[in-house]
């Protein structure tokens, strides 16, 4: 993990995910904990979310690279995650949308609140960027 990203993790921890300073300041960020898909081992990132009712959504959007970023692939192999938002580590489930109506309206919601990401898109080369609607597990569906 990058220097950059430690530190953004660590700041958001510390404030319970409520950014006061640096380029993410006011923006909602979350910890996005996942399994390794080839390693097994957990790995961590942070991302920008939105919300759509009760869940949380992401996008891998990688600032509009041409593929999809690690942590999705991860998902992909094992779409059981933790999330940490509002000083809460909560485990999820993970359910991809890569096309549809859904997608788009998924996707338009997020690019709302964060604006980066509507220039992702034109910047990807071709690739649909994937958005991930994040489920929290209650009690009694853990069970």
């Amino acid at each position: 993990m990058s220097d950059f990203n430690s530190n953004l993790i660590d700041q958001i921890r510390a404030s319970n995910g409520h950014l006061t300073e640096g380029p993410f300041a006011g923006r909602q960020v979350l910890v996005l904990t996942t399994t390794g898909a080839k390693s097994g081992e957990k790995r961590e990132s942070p991302l920008v979310y939105s919300r759509d009712g009760d869940d949380i959504v992401i996008v891998a959007s990688m600032g509009g690279a041409p593929r999809n970023p690690a942590w999705y692939h991860n998902i992909v192999a094992n779409p059981q995650v933790t999330i940490e938002v509002d000083g809460q580590r909560v485990q999820a489930d993970a359910r991809i949308f890569k096309d549809g109506d859904e997608r788009r309206r998924l996707y338009d919601q997020h690019a709302e609140i964060h604006q980066g990401f509507t220039e992702y898109e034109a910047r990807t080369g071709g690739r649909v960027i994937p958005v991930i609607v994040l489920k929290r597990v209650t009690a009694s569906a853990a069970a």
